[in-house]
């Protein structure tokens, strides 16, 4: 039983529509799982795994849920169960694609199991709640979310062409094939806008010398997923450039990557050179969204919807203290390049956020806070001059070459 569409979603409520789904991707000749997450009542047709095999894999049973009658404890026990499931299958090598159906509780157990599954695998949500933030339901997996716009209630002459639209979705990600290419290690780099002159430098410089260069958008979901994919052993190193995500974390912005960013590398134990890219601002939404405690700051309006605060030479100290922290628990080697003339490109003299007293704070934390087997190397230029893009990519290549020399 290899290669599956897996269709997840209750069968109770949905049973028409999934029903219709399926036999639309058995007649292309793909073969379909059904599971059957339903709490309400019985399923119109036999699907593959039951609800009451997903309840018991979540830790209850069907009969007890449906005599508390808590839709809330119902949804995390179906959760926990597809999750479960999914990896398992997963194990086994069946899945192929995922295809969902479903409201707000529909998308919420669907989704969780479809980021149980590695980046790659076709990943099909229709929800009558993918018009709004979907962050919740995608995070840092790649699902596609395709709007319903009628609501996942019986087939009609609109609802047949949306369901029909979103099987053949699913069938055309799994079909297509992925032309040869000659596959080179994978390097992560981390960019935002303000240091992209850096990152893309450091990017051709590695590329030269035969290696592929994977580059995640410091926002937050970009850090996560970075890490993600380095946990998972996509990459042999990284060029964490900009880890202005820290400033978000500490200061209370909107693109924190939480409180373990970074963790990964450390963990896997691969090279890393680790850099100061934009920790001279915390982000906030359209300039009417900055917290009133923060209206008397330096702001900077980067667009209509993204608004910049300058960090304070109080907050660099944390933020310096929290990425030494990070760093110190590194199994692998680990190179901390410091620009000392700016941090983005908006920090130079003469520009906004320029604020030498906050940038020597932070350098101050840094030395101060790092163990001794992490090497510190400044250079008296600005993150985006071509000579710290350098020396940043020829770090990390000496790392690759012989990173037992700097191991602790």
């Amino acid at each position: 039983m290899h290669g599956r569409i897996l269709l997840i979603g209750s069968l109770d409520t949905k049973g028409e529509e999934y029903e219709y789904v399926r036999g639309l991707i058995t007649a292309r000749g793909r073969k379909v799982l059904v599971m059957d997450t339903g709490v309400l009542g019985d399923p119109p047709f036999r699907p593959d795994i039951a609800s009451g095999e997903v309840a018991e894999e979540g830790g209850s049973s069907l009969v007890k849920l449906r005599e508390e009658g808590d839709r809330g404890k119902a949804v995390e026990v179906m959760i926990a169960g597809v999750r479960s499931l999914v990896l398992k299958l997963h194990a086994k090598g069946i899945v192929e694609g995922v295809l969902g159906l479903g409201g707000g509780a529909g998308t919420n157990i669907a989704t969780a199991g479809m980021r149980e599954l590695p980046v790659g695998i076709p990943k099909v949500m229709i929800s009558s709640v993918a018009s709004a933030d979907v962050s919740p339901y995608v995070d840092i997996s790649d699902i596609t979310m395709m709007y319903s716009v009628v609501d996942i209630a019986g087939l009609n002459r609109l609802s047949r062409r949306i369901l029909a639209n979103g099987a053949g979705a699913i069938c055309g990600m799994v079909e297509q094939k992925i032309p040869e290419a000659a596959d080179k290690p994978l390097i992560a780099a981390s960019m935002f806008g303000v240091t992209t002159p850096c990152v893309t430098e450091v990017r051709k410089v590695l590329e030269q010398a035969g290696f592929e260069v994977v580059i995640f958008h410091a926002t937050g979901t970009g850090g996560r997923a970075m890490d993600g994919l380095i946990r998972d052993g996509f990459f042999m190193a990284v060029a964490d450039v900009t880890t202005t995500e820290w400033c978000d974390e500490v200061a209370g912005g909107v693109l924190s990557a939480g409180p373990d960013r970074m963790g990964a590398a450390g963990r896997r134990g691969i090279p890393q050179v680790v850099s100061c890219g934009a920790l001279d601002m915390v982000n906030f939404h359209a300039m009417h969204t900055v917290p009133e405690k923060f209206r008397s700051r330096t702001l900077y309006r980067h667009n209509p919807n993204v608004t910049l605060m300058r960090t304070t030479p109080e907050e660099c100290r944390i933020i310096g203290r929290r990425i030494a922290e990070q760093l110190n628990k590194a199994t692998g080697p680990v190179i901390l390049a410091l620009p000392l003339k700016g941090l983005s490109s908006i920090d130079r003299k003469g520009q906004p956020f320029h604020n030498p007293q906050a940038n020597q704070a932070l350098f101050e934390a840094l030395h101060q806070w790092t163990e001794p087997h992490i090497r510190i190397i400044e250079q008296d230029k600005h993150i985006n001059d071509s000579e710290f893009a350098g020396l940043i990519a020829s770090r990390l290549l000496s790392l690759l070459n012989e990173p037992e020399s700097v191991i602790r």
